[in-house]
């Protein structure tokens, strides 16, 4: 409990000096919550390594503790960019929303999880490691979409100097795309070779649902390499891809475990 507590609190520091640091307008002070976050994602990483070594089978990936996941893996990556340079913006929604689902997955309990062999184990590793990258290429489309609409209406918020340039940000969200389609394309592949009747009942939803987010960020893609799709485009492209994967995994989950409740 106090473990979560204090990562829950380190993440909403973290988020904190980032807004601080950009209304200061003080380059000094913007790089002060590195160390807030990076203790924030140990710990959160670290409790679930001990729920993994509490729990009986294997570590649990139920529908809390597979959001908490991607939300420890959106905030690892916002660290670790956002130290390079100006993305740490996306600290201020990432790390918040880390916390949120980390205080949720402790306070619903845990569950025990079936025993994986290491081919399934593998294919839900995937999976969650390609949500959470989509999952920050969905941020990043959200943010291209308000500094785009901002200096349309030249309305130069303070907010926007936090940004990078409309340019570099643009082909940081393909570049993020790029890794997270190659997740995508991996997780499709160890499911069908790995899971056991892909296409059965209580999995043809996801699949479909999944392979539909392929095609679409597929798609994206090769018209951006094409076409050159950009700008508006390439925001509208991404959300529908990203809210078909969260249907695809987050939906099914959420009906089969909490509404039928088929654990």
């Amino acid at each position: 409990m106090t473990t979560v507590l204090i990562a829950a609190a380190l993440y909403l520091a973290a988020a904190g000096l980032l807004v601080w640091g950009v209304a200061a307008d003080r380059s000094e002070r913007r790089g002060l919550w590195f160390w807030p976050a990076l203790l924030a994602v140990a710990l959160h990483a670290g409790y679930h390594l001990w729920a993994a070594w509490r729990t009986p089978g294997v570590p649990d990936m139920h529908f809390f503790a597979a959001l908490s996941l991607v939300g420890l893996g959106m905030a690892g990556m916002t660290t670790l960019v956002g130290r390079q340079g100006r993305m740490a913006a996306l600290g201020v929604i990432a790390f918040p929303l880390a916390a949120l689902l980390l205080l949720t997955y402790h306070f619903k309990g845990h569950l025990p999880s079936n025993t994986l062999d290491w081919r399934l184990q593998l294919h839900a590793w995937l999976a969650l490691l390609a949500y959470a990258t989509l999952a920050i290429a969905a941020l990043l489309a959200l943010m291209l979409w308000a500094q785009e609409r901002a200096l349309r209406r030249r309305e130069f918020h303070l907010w926007l100097r936090a940004l990078p340039p409309l340019t570099e940000l643009e082909e940081l969200l393909f570049r993020t795309i790029v890794v997270g389609f190659a997740l995508l394309t991996a997780t499709l592949l160890t499911g069908v070779l790995f899971v056991e009747d892909f296409l059965s009942q209580h999995l043809v939803h996801k699949s479909v649902l999944s392979l539909l987010s392929w095609l679409v960020f597929g798609a994206l893609l090769y018209g951006r390499w094409r076409y050159g799709w950009r700008g508006g485009k390439a925001v509208r492209w991404t959300l529908t891809a990203m809210a078909l994967l969260l249907l695809a995994f987050f939906g099914s989950k959420f009906v089969i475990e909490l509404v039928l409740q088929q654990v």
